[in-house]
């Protein structure tokens, strides 16, 4: 996810600020903390580097044409075209900058109103890629046998045709009617209800695997490997919820402050760190591929020979 920072954005800024150089001194001695735009570019870069990777893996290794890698391959997808627009965006502020370019011209407009569309749709998307992968990892764990009964390629279809459109006309709306109150709650709560429901399913799946490596680890005579490889899945899932943890909640609770408390003073030294909070929420694009893709040892070998051969 590449929900950047920028001062003419309608999907991050004015959702979370009524003015995006909303004067914080007025209301609170808290000044605005600027992060330097060569840290979000580097994310970026990063980011569209290694999800294109993931994306190319996928469509190349016929092994990889299964519900996760599809729901993992659709998130890397998101994350590309968030990047991509971040970066043409940075060039036409350098344009901008130069002269060439104006604010209020109409192309122009019409042009930044489009990359914040799909902003807000990666945003979203994003979010609902996670979910996917979420509610497929849980009925993997707890419907294994049922598993590619549930799980149809038909149905992978279906869901990802239904986060595309919904993901799609909400970048739309959120943009087209971005003042209407009705059109932010419309955003916000299809959010916190995935983030909750991500949360939930990962810390049932948390508690499942802990349980079973304290059951093979209690066992006389279990063998090391066997230990291990018990313990090594719940630390997987620890540093799942952990790190989505870490990254999300600073922004959510962004979000939460700017519908419960947009003026008070405190609330607003809190949202004086926006910027350090949008650096936690894209880095988390950086960080998906190395924990749901990379750990796949069929993904390796998929390097190994794209960088190989």
């Amino acid at each position: 996810l590449q929900l950047i920072y920028n001062p003419t954005s309608k999907c991050a800024p004015s959702i979370m600020n009524s003015s995006t150089e909303a004067p914080f001194t007025q209301l609170t001695d808290c000044a605005e903390v600027q992060v330097p735009s060569q840290v979000f570019m580097a994310i970026a870069v990063a980011s569209l580097s290694e999800n294109l990777l993931v994306i190319v893996a996928v469509i190349k290794n016929r092994n990889l044409h299964s519900p996760m890698y599809c729901f993992i391959c659709n998130l890397a997808v998101f994350n590309t075209i968030s990047s991509l627009c971040k970066a043409l965006e940075n060039i036409l502020l350098l344009f901008k900058q130069a002269g060439h370019l104006s604010s209020l011209g109409i192309l122009e407009l019409n042009i930044d109103d489009i990359m914040d569309s799909l902003l807000c749709m990666c945003f979203l998307g994003s979010i609902f890629s996670i979910l996917a992968i979420a509610v497929d990892r849980y009925i993997s764990i707890f419907h294994a046998l049922r598993y590619h009964t549930l799980m149809t390629m038909r149905r992978v279809v279906v869901i990802l045709s239904v986060i595309w459109v919904l993901c799609g006309t909400s970048g739309v709306l959120m943009i087209g009617f971005f003042e209407a109150a009705t059109v932010k709650i419309f955003f916000v709560v299809p959010f916190f209800t995935a983030l909750l429901l991500i949360l939930l399913l990962y810390v049932h799946m948390f508690l499942l695997a802990r349980h079973h490596a304290n059951r093979i680890a209690s066992m006389p005579g279990a063998q090391a490997r066997h230990r291990q490889s018990g313990l090594r899945g719940a630390l997987t899932l620890t540093i799942l919820i952990g790190v989505f943890v870490a990254c999300w909640a600073p922004f959510s609770l962004h979000l939460l402050i700017m519908m419960i408390c947009p003026e008070n003073p405190y609330c607003e030294c809190y949202r004086s760190l926006f910027q350090l909070h949008v650096v936690l929420l894209v880095s988390h694009a950086v960080i998906d591929p190395a924990i749901y893709a990379f750990r796949s040892k069929e993904l390796r070998k998929t390097y190994k020979k794209m960088f190989l051969s």
